[in-house]
């Protein structure tokens, strides 16, 4: 795998890209059949995932076999790193690239701090009670509710959320305080629109205990690189056409028009950001056997306690 920092117009560090290459299949892998979805690691069921037609939620079922590809962080590097997101990114990028249990396949990655999930209307509330609205509840079984909750980028525990008196949890709140607390480790799964929690789900709890915003790595599929060479390409052709159009303009009725910079600058910065760095969907592989498959594995996982709703 090959690594490279991303930065912003400002030179600020902004994240990482990761260029998988020789990993054709994750072994965190989604799976899917109509209108049903199952999250394996290593072959095992981790999560379970039956969509509401038409297309307004899912219903889940957590089997609790979900591992974190992140071995237990030790004290002397969680000292040695402190609160850098840049170094953990390095950190998390090494680990995922050689673990077992993680999502990477071939493509391009992108591995960064992800300011989405700082909905707007955060700052009128505190830390804990923000940040506790945003996980998705529900164990072993729950509901991802796509017109209650759209566009607000949730968190998806993999497994029980601790009790803030969980011995982990009180480990982790001293650093909460006092801004160490290694950063909470995300995958974006656009089948879900939503976020699972590949690592840090102690820390999170700290963080929430603590009334502290936590620190958030996400990981996200981008664009590929010839695709991304193609949108810069097309991102500077239409700036310069959106200067040559105000140029004219100009000609015609004066000085007192603009020369558009300010116009078109700021889009020419979205599309070069969304070139670099733009989400792109899940993959997902079928599942053999389709959904009488799936139904196999949900009632063997499930032991029939559980009836996802919306499916005939």
């Amino acid at each position: 795998m090959l690594r490279a920092n991303l930065t912003d117009p400002d030179g600020a560090w902004a994240g990482l890209t990761l260029d998988v290459r020789a990993r054709p299949r994750p072994d965190l892998c989604l799976r899917t059949a109509p209108l049903r979805l199952l999250l394996t690691q290593g072959g095992d069921p981790v999560l379970l995932g039956a969509v509401h037609p038409p297309a307004s939620g899912v219903d889940f079922f957590r089997t609790d076999r979900y591992r974190s590809p992140v071995p237990p962080l030790r004290a002397q590097t969680t000292r040695a790193y402190g609160g850098s997101a840049e170094r953990w990114a390095h950190r998390f990028a090494e680990l995922l690239a050689t673990s077992p249990g993680t999502p990477l396949h071939d493509g391009r990655w992108v591995l960064s701090p992800d300011p989405r999930l700082r909905h707007w209307n955060h700052g009128r509330r505190a830390p804990a009670e923000y940040w506790s609205s945003m996980l998705i509840d529900g164990h072993p079984d729950g509901y991802v509710d796509w017109y209650l909750h759209n566009g607000s980028w949730e968190i998806f525990p993999l497994r029980p959320m601790p009790d803030a008196d969980d011995s982990r949890v009180k480990a982790y709140r001293k650093q909460a305080l006092d801004g160490t607390l290694p950063p909470v480790l995300l995958w974006w799964v656009s089948g879900l629109d939503c976020h699972l929690v590949l690592d840090g789900h102690a820390r999170l709890a700290a963080a929430i205990a603590e009334s502290v915003d936590p620190g958030l790595l996400e990981l996200h599929r981008t664009v590929p690189e010839d695709e991304a060479d193609t949108e810069t390409r097309h991102a500077v052709a239409a700036y310069e056409a959106e200067l040559t159009r105000f140029a004219e303009l100009r000609v015609l009725h004066g000085s007192g028009v603009p020369d558009g910079a300010e116009f078109a600058g700021p889009a020419l910065i979205r599309r070069l950001d969304a070139a670099r760095t733009g989400l792109r969907p899940t993959w997902a592989w079928p599942l053999p056997g389709g959904t009488k498959e799936w139904e196999r594995i949900a009632h063997e996982q499930t032991a029939g306690r559980w009836e996802p709703g919306g499916l005939s």
